[in-house]
C-alpha cells in the first residue's frame, strides 16, 4: 500500500502505471483532480523519441519529456543507454529547477552530462544532437 491507505496504481498485468493525475511538473495530484494527459508508456524510435521529449520540452513540461526519455532508456539498445539515461537526467534537472530545487536541478544535470560524455566518446548515434549543446543550454537553465 501507498500512503494514505491506497494501494498502487496497477495495470492489467501488475506493472505501475500513472493513474493519479499530475501537473506538468510532475507532481502528483489528489485523485479526481484534473491533471495533464499522461504521456504513451510504449517505447519510440530514437529519432522519434527526441522529437516528442523536444516537444514536450517546448510545452513546459520537463517532466514529461524525462519519462519518453526512460521509456527508450530502459527498452533500447543497451548500447545507448547512457544517452537516454543521460537525456532523461537533464530534464529531471530542468524539473527541479522549475519546482525551485536548485541543488537538485544542478546535481542531476551533471550526472546527464556525465552520462553524455561518456556516451559522445564512442561511436553511437547522437540523433541529431549536439550533445555538448543541449548539456550547455540545461546548464544555463538551470543556473538561470
Amino acid at each position: 500500500m501507498e500512503r494514505g491507505g491506497r494501494e498502487r496504481d496497477r495495470n492489467a498485468h501488475g506493472r505501475a502505471e500513472q493513474a493519479r493525475p499530475r501537473d506538468e511538473l510532475g507532481r502528483p495530484l489528489p485523485y479526481g483532480r484534473p491533471g495533464v494527459e499522461p504521456i504513451s508508456e510504449e517505447p519510440l524510435p530514437g529519432a522519434e523519441t527526441v522529437s516528442y521529449a523536444r516537444e514536450l520540452l517546448d510545452l513546459g513540461r520537463p517532466f514529461a519529456a524525462h519519462e519518453a526519455l526512460e521509456v527508450r532508456w530502459k527498452s533500447g539498445p543497451e548500447a545507448e543507454r547512457p544517452l537516454w539515461q543521460g537525456l532523461a537526467q537533464l530534464c529531471v534537472g530542468l524539473t527541479h529547477a522549475a519546482r525551485g530545487n536548485a541543488v537538485g536541478a544542478g546535481r542531476l544535470v551533471e550526472r546527464g552530462a556525465a552520462n553524455l560524455a561518456t556516451y559522445a566518446a564512442g561511436d553511437g548515434p547522437a540523433y541529431g544532437l549536439d550533445l555538448v549543446a543541449v548539456v550547455a543550454c540545461a546548464r544555463s537553465r538551470v543556473d538561470a
